[in-house]
């Protein structure tokens, strides 16, 4: 499951791993609410916004960003799909075009529910238990990754809590999680055919 340089460091850091993986929870549907802050090189001030979140497992991610601007993005395994206030929509990414973009959305599935294994793939990982909670910090494994990530830390318990992606040209982004539910467990109408 986890890959290191060391032997020995590996044996040690996979009951940590084992135990990270047993604690995170697995629901089919996880909806919440999400606070970002960007701080982009050479901008003085980063750059907030505010909204809420679906992860449907096997579907998808809806990303609605509430504040300062109305928008929301849907990630699907084929596609991302911007909508803009307006109900105009556009493809970002077409996995039939772009291949490579199933591993960029398989990541973002992974961030989204915090799956060890499937980070563990792409990253290399560095595990450690922190109070009732856990801590990954991850390193890209790939060149090209590598061009866009510098490194990404994930922090929880249960559920993913805190995000934070240090980009390749030292830009840095924090997602913070709140009011996570797993309840209803079924996706609405409406959730669905945003996700077809």
């Amino acid at each position: 499951m986890l890959l290191w340089m060391v032997m020995p460091l590996a044996r040690a850091a996979e009951p940590v791993i084992d135990a990270i993986t047993e604690m995170v929870a697995r629901p089919e549907v996880l909806r919440g609410q999400f606070s970002q802050e960007k701080q982009v090189s050479g901008f003085r001030n980063p750059l907030r916004s505010q909204g809420r979140f679906l992860v449907a497992r096997q579907r998808g991610v809806i990303w609605t960003t509430l504040k300062p601007f109305p928008s929301e993005v849907v990630v699907t395994a084929d596609r991302i799909l911007s909508r803009q206030r307006d109900g105009s929509t556009r493809v970002e990414l077409d996995a039939r075009q772009q291949p490579a973009m199933r591993s960029i959305n398989a990541i973002m599935f992974a961030l989204m529910s915090g799956d060890v294994g499937a980070l563990s793939s792409q990253f290399h990982v560095d595990a450690t238990r922190v109070d009732q909670g856990w801590r990954l910090q991850l390193t890209p494994k790939s060149a090209m990754l590598a061009r866009a990530f510098r490194s990404m830390t994930l922090q929880g318990d249960r559920y993913v809590r805190d995000v934070e992606i240090v980009e390749a040209n030292q830009d840095r982004t924090r997602i913070q999680f709140s009011d996570l539910a797993d309840t209803p467990a079924s996706l609405t109408a409406d959730e669905a055919g945003r996700l077809d």
